[in-house]
């Protein structure tokens, strides 16, 4: 027992930079309990949750677990070391670096943690809704940006350097460059607006004026059209959000309504039948909701009349073919019953 009050008293007689040499010998422990107590943190317990974490359906410990096994050696050591020298006595400036290297350490681990979020979010998003997210992978970058922004002025800030002119500066670079880009920074804008009002999505069938096709690809500056002619047409996005745009894709039913014309010398009983011989024909079509069909009008060279049924997918294609099996239906119809087509005629009376 003598030997180690011995040792204390050398060590408490001892003086090192305002330091004795129990204060180095306590500050040591705590670094080595720390170091130790993290390595095993490290290879231990969170190799035990990392394993637990694939187990569950739950992602959000997978991504909390993958937070923490980024972390990399050098940091844990300096927080060892960081505890260990609030043990000891040391200059003001030592103190003060070792700060601003704590928010450099830890600014750049949290900057890194919300990156992966932000990366998580939009995956997840892809996900979700099947198709690429162009305009959040831009948002992501300015958030991932705004972030690192954040960091370097919060290290500048706590280096006594005042920023407020700093801040003023990039505040004026920021307007000259928009000033310069304000063609492509509208489109990449109208992009984002595109993406978070959803007007249209890949997949969609859309007319913009004397334009119209199947959407392929909105991307940060442009959409991509597929024309029905197979041509592709590129729309700058500021233009699509400004012009009056038709969705068909939105269309729970498509109203169609056409018009046929038989000649004059037609029976009536024939006229009679024409409505029933259409319904039937209107009702056999799976994708086709039979509206009405009536004898409408006494035309210049034709008895007319008009066709009223709902489309029941929006696809253009599939109307297209629906209205094609139908026109051919009737056709075969008219034929069987021998009802002639009307074509536009003149009669000319020779009065001698």
């Amino acid at each position: 027992m003598a030997f180690y009050d011995e040792i204390q008293a050398q060590l408490m007689t001892f003086t090192y930079f305002n330091n004795t040499g129990w204060d180095y010998a306590v500050a040591a422990l705590v670094f080595l309990g720390l170091f130790i107590s993290l390595r095993i943190f490290k290879t231990i317990v969170l190799a035990y949750l990392n394993v637990l974490a694939k187990k569950t359906k739950n992602q959000i410990d997978d991504y909390v677990i993958g937070i923490v096994n980024s972390i990399h050696w050098p940091y844990y050591a300096f927080i060892a070391v960081y505890i260990a020298t609030l043990f000891l006595t040391i200059p003001d400036t030592v103190s003060q670096g070792r700060d601003i290297l704590l928010i450099i350490f830890t600014g750049y681990y949290v900057v890194k943690a919300l990156q992966s979020m932000v990366d998580v979010y939009i995956q997840s998003y892809e996900k979700r809704q099947k198709e690429d997210a162009h305009a959040l992978h831009f948002v992501g970058v300015i958030v991932k940006g705004a972030l690192w922004v954040l960091v370097i002025l919060a290290i500048l800030a706590n280096l006594g350097i005042n920023i407020t002119s700093l801040i003023a500066g990039l505040g004026i670079a920021g307007i000259a460059i928009g000033l310069a880009l304000q063609n492509v920074l509208a489109d990449i804008f109208a992009s984002v607006s595109i993406f978070f009002d959803k007007p249209f999505k890949r997949g969609d069938f859309i007319i913009v004026g004397d334009k119209m096709g199947t959407v392929q690809h909105i991307g940060i500056k442009t959409t991509r059209v597929k024309a029905l002619q197979g041509e592709e047409i590129v729309f700058s996005n500021t233009q699509l959000t400004k012009a009056e745009l038709r969705n068909f894709k939105k269309m729970q039913k498509r109203r169609i309504a056409f018009s046929i014309g038989v000649t004059y010398d037609t029976p009536v009983a024939k006229l009679e039948k024409i409505p029933d011989t259409i319904m039937k024909i209107l009702t056999a079509e799976k994708l086709a909701e039979a509206d009405r069909v009536h004898f409408k009008s006494f035309g210049d060279f034709s008895l007319n009349y008009e066709i009223v049924y709902y489309m029941l997918d929006p696809d253009y294609g599939k109307f297209m073919d629906t209205q094609q099996s139908i026109n051919l239906a009737i056709a075969k119809a008219f034929q069987k019953d021998k009802i002639e087509f009307a074509f536009p005629t003149q009669t000319i009376i020779l009065d001698k």
